[in-house]
């Protein structure tokens, strides 16, 4: 979707949302001030504002489209099409993401929008992603999951329960201010469990470990435990 066009979808989004979803439709219209200004060059060259804005147009859709059917019957029949990662974050976080106030919203707008975000992780959270994948384990990944809620990927295994995972390659001294801001974030977006997981990247095998650990923990880590894990 060109930067024309994404300006464009918010404003048709707006309209819908403002039948269906007025909640929905506030945030989108916060996000539509924030871009109206930027011209569609500049926005195409922003590449991960455009990135964060046809996920959020893609979220939204999807959201209203389960808003639109007519009981709560059908509602169910479309998450029950969804995994299970897939389904925390459309029955659960993204709701609470539309409905309540969000304390570092105008912070990583800004921050995105002067082209300070640039994840140095990505390529590790891919090699995680496939390995999670091929494990018939599930995967789920969003801008708003990152910049809000402190958590870089849902995971989930055979039993099913979706885990946030915060993933850094800081070591246990650096990292100590970033966890407790993390546990903070989780407890505060009702997320009642979480893994935060410190990794040495010089460690051959550690998307293997990582991978191990989220697994594991999404499976067996109890309600109302915030563990942190250091390889």
């Amino acid at each position: 979707m060109q930067a024309k066009d994404i300006k464009k979808q918010l404003k048709l989004l707006i309209e819908e949302a403002s039948v269906i979803d007025p909640s929905l439709a506030k945030r989108l219209e916060e996000i539509n001030r924030w871009v109206k200004d930027v011209k569609p060059g500049s926005l195409t060259a922003k590449k991960f504002v455009l990135f964060f804005l046809q996920q959020l147009i893609k979220d939204a859709l999807i959201w209203l489209d389960i808003q639109a059917l007519a009981s709560p019957e059908e509602q169910q029949q479309y998450y029950d099409r969804m995994t299970p990662t897939e389904y925390y974050w459309y029955r659960y976080l993204f709701p609470k993401w539309i409905n309540q106030p969000d304390p570092k919203f105008s912070i990583w707008k800004q921050k995105l929008m002067a082209g300070e975000f640039n994840p140095a992780d990505t390529h590790v959270l891919q090699l995680i992603a496939s390995d999670i994948v091929h494990r018939e384990g599930t995967f789920w990944q969003c801008y708003i999951a990152d910049f809000s809620m402190a958590t870089d990927i849902i995971v989930s295994s055979r039993h099913k329960e979706p885990l946030c995972i915060q993933i850094t390659s800081l070591s246990d001294e650096f990292s100590q201010e970033k966890s407790d801001n993390w546990e903070n974030t989780l407890q505060r977006w009702g997320i009642d469990r979480g893994l935060f997981l410190s990794y040495n990247p010089h460690i051959t095998d550690f998307v293997n470990q990582v991978v191990n650990i989220s697994l594991y923990n999404s499976d067996h880590l109890k309600t109302g435990v915030y563990l942190k894990f250091s390889l």
